[in-house]
């Protein structure tokens, strides 16, 4: 009797079992409807757009915010995960400090290949048309509309009266950088010979100028891109303390770009190496303004490479690149008139370069005399 009766039991448990594994194998297929349902109600109630369903006023009015949000605002704030952990002070010191424009880097600044656009002054008053067609934002940094105002920046008066002293500084923060052809330790081969040219064709029309040929990215043979900026704002310092005449100071450069990129354009029937100038913002877009990196010179700086991106437009089309902004200082806030240009790419001739250098003048001419 007692062998039947825990015979029974064990019957009993064992259907028990079954049972149990039923509903927790119908139970899984429920708890996913009821998630499901849920994130359904909630798609359905703030974005009924994605659900393809109608409309309240107010549900047509959510859905836009959201569609703005992610097309706007998105890509708005978005900004490089490596700067993420780093403190302030480690932005300046260590190699986030300069603009990564060299083939050694995989962030180089891509070109966006857009028609050569024909200057239109009421157009180019518009924020949002320059932010299309004229800028290159960084998505490290932020631009606000107040600071693209072309009305404002195109009519600023950055007029100089020409003058024995020297009036313009020229620089090469990455003196080493080369070109397609250069001879290694030939240093009219860098991007140091295409500011001579640069010297030579503005001393042509009676422009004094200042020219720093000194290499600030090697330091006893050894590449130092990270502090070349820290060793270029010294001497920068020296020589407006040498020349305090010098109201115009520009920081010459090569850039680095993908191999399939050409920086070409041809003009008065040459060929060429197109340019590119570049604004600092102070300012990265996960944690706004830099105070340690103020530059109360900001506005200035962008009228001046405004105005010439304009005066090229109207005479070069095709001669200048989008004028391309990041999110640190780079040594502009000097001077009102300072100007970071990139003259081509690592994969132009020194030729393409140095022919470049006789619009620069020129366009430096017409904005400033």
């Amino acid at each position: 009797m007692e062998k039947k009766k825990r015979w029974i039991i064990q019957i009993v448990i064992f259907i028990c079992f079954i049972m149990l594994g039923r509903q927790i194998i119908g139970s899984k297929a429920m708890i996913s409807e009821m998630i499901d349902g849920y994130y359904q109600g909630v798609f359905g109630g703030f974005c009924p757009v994605l659900l393809k369903k109608e409309e309240t006023i107010k549900e047509t009015i959510l859905s836009d915010m959201i569609r703005i949000y992610y097309r706007e605002a998105v890509p708005f704030l978005q900004y490089r995960t490596d700067y993420k952990d780093k403190k302030g002070q480690d932005l300046v010191q260590e190699d986030y400090y300069h603009f990564q424009d060299d083939e050694t880097t995989d962030e180089v600044a891509q070109e966006v290949k857009k028609e050569a656009k024909i200057f239109h002054a009421k157009k180019w008053e518009n924020p949002k048309y320059l932010r299309k067609y004229i800028y290159q934002i960084d998505s490290t940094t932020m631009a606000m509309d107040g600071e693209l105002n072309g009305k404002v920046l195109l009519n600023m008066d950055l007029k100089l009266k020409k003058s024995e002293k020297p009036q313009i500084l020229i620089y090469h923060t990455h003196g080493s950088e080369t070109y397609r052809g250069s001879k290694k330790g030939k240093k009219s081969d860098t991007v140091i010979g295409v500011g001579d040219v640069l010297v030579k064709n503005l001393r042509k029309k009676n422009i004094a100028v200042i020219h720093d040929r000194n290499i600030y990215d090697v330091k006893n043979g050894k590449e130092e891109r990270s502090k070349a900026y820290n060793y270029a704002a010294n001497a920068i310092e020296d020589h407006l303390k040498k020349y305090p005449s010098i109201k115009v100071v520009i920081d010459l450069h090569r850039d680095g770009v993908s191999e399939q990129t050409k920086l070409v354009t041809t003009q008065k029937g040459r060929r060429m190496a197109q340019i590119m100038f570049f604004n600092g913002m102070s300012r990265t877009a996960s944690n706004g303004d830099i105070k340690y990196l103020r530059n109360p010179n900001k506005q200035m700086n962008l009228a001046f490479s405004l105005q010439l991106q304009a005066q090229a437009a109207k005479k070069y089309p095709g001669f200048t690149r989008k004028i391309y902004m990041k999110g640190y200082r780079y040594n502009l806030h000097y001077r009102g008139r300072s100007l970071l240009v990139e003259v081509g790419a690592q994969n132009n001739t020194l030729s393409q370069a140095k022919a470049s250098m006789s619009l620069l003048a020129e366009l430096l001419s017409d904005v400033l005399y």
